[in-house]
């Protein structure tokens, strides 16, 4: 079977390597559709995922159809469309450094459990959709450890695909009212789009100022003036800007989730803090929520299809993970292979 494979800093090549060879426990899939991360490019930039490995795997959003099943697999059959938890599939950490990566033909999901590291999805959802499973539950996952309620007011940081995904999280909890916040006015139409109640553009308005006229005025315990009414903040983004505009002053008992990676250390002000009470909540993975999205998914298909800015065949893989590292000319992007449809 073909492979992507970083063989040097910068340098990704499809290379012939052996099947996958699956046991009773086991399930064997074609990968028709893999997302391209975030931390690809980077990956590739630096070139490996562990220090130390001369050729890495990579790739680790996929979605594909069922080949071979082990004996001792229950509720997954031959046929069967699925996304694949990359977490959950034991000696193969997909994209992480192990021996398969999912931006290949053939990935083996070892000690195969339907519904927890490999999920069937309905026929109707196209693969490049499907793809969007593993990173839109890491969003999930930065929502659900806000807590979100239908009363609560919140922004989010940053719409890129993960702070999309949060949005449309949020909107299936219910809650009262959705700023996103972003430099690119094509993500800001896009959350628009999305279900978002109002957009900031964070080159041109002053964050807090909109915050206060869209949320209301809010108190700490000091009850200083000039503090936005809302009640969740999620940093999707990773840049300083962030937790500056929310340090600057939450209202008592506000939640900052952070699910955005930061290259930097985060400076903070505690007595700016203090009397607010703020909780930071930080998210990783997605230990339980990959099967709430893939369902998700498969009931609203075309909303979540917008995410998607571009679909690259995977012998152009080395190109789409070069796009998938210029932010400012794409969004999502996914790569296809040349058996699965986008239609």
């Amino acid at each position: 079977m073909k492979s992507a494979v970083i063989i040097g800093p910068g340098r990704v090549e499809i290379k012939d390597v052996p099947d996958p060879q699956i046991g009773a426990r086991d399930v064997l899939v074609a990968i028709r559709a893999c997302g391209i991360c975030g931390a690809d490019p980077h990956s590739v930039s630096q070139g490996h995922i562990v220090p130390g490995a001369a050729i890495t795997p990579i790739g680790h959003e996929p979605a594909g159809e069922v080949v071979a099943v082990g004996d001792e697999v229950g509720g997954i059959a031959i046929g069967d469309h699925v996304v694949i938890d990359p977490t959950g599939v034991a000696d193969a950490i997909l994209g992480g450094g192990g021996p398969q990566g999912a931006l290949s033909e053939l990935v083996a999901v070892r000690e195969a459990v339907a519904g927890r590291n490999i999920i069937v999805i309905p026929d109707h959802v196209p693969w490049h959709v499907a793809a969007l499973a593993e990173p839109l539950a890491v969003a999930r996952r930065g929502v659900d450890r806000t807590h979100p309620q239908p009363e609560h007011q919140v922004i989010i940081f940053g719409a890129g695909p993960v702070g999309l995904g949060a949005l449309l999280a949020f909107k299936a909890h219910g809650v009262r009212h959705i700023v996103v916040a972003d430099i690119q006015p094509n993500r800001l139409a896009k959350a628009l789009a999305l279900g978002a109640d109002a957009v900031i553009d964070s080159r041109t308005e002053d964050v807090r100022a909109r915050l206060r006229e869209l949320h209301g005025e809010g108190s700490d315990s000091f009850g200083r003036p000039g503090i936005p009414g809302t009640d969740i903040y999620l940093d999707a983004a990773g840049v300083a800007a962030v937790p500056e505009a929310v340090f600057a002053g939450p209202k008592l008992g506000a939640v900052y989730g952070i699910v955005g990676i930061h290259q930097k250390p985060i400076q903070m002000d505690s007595q700016m803090l203090i009397p607010s009470e703020l909780t930071i909540v930080h998210s990783m993975g997605h230990p339980t929520e990959m099967t709430a999205v893939a369902q998700d998914i498969a009931d609203n298909t075309d909303l979540y299809t917008r995410i998607i800015s571009d679909v690259i065949p995977f012998e152009e893989v080395a190109a789409a993970i070069d796009l998938a590292g210029r932010p400012e000319a794409t969004d999502k992007v996914v790569v296809t292979f040349s058996s699965a449809s986008t239609a």
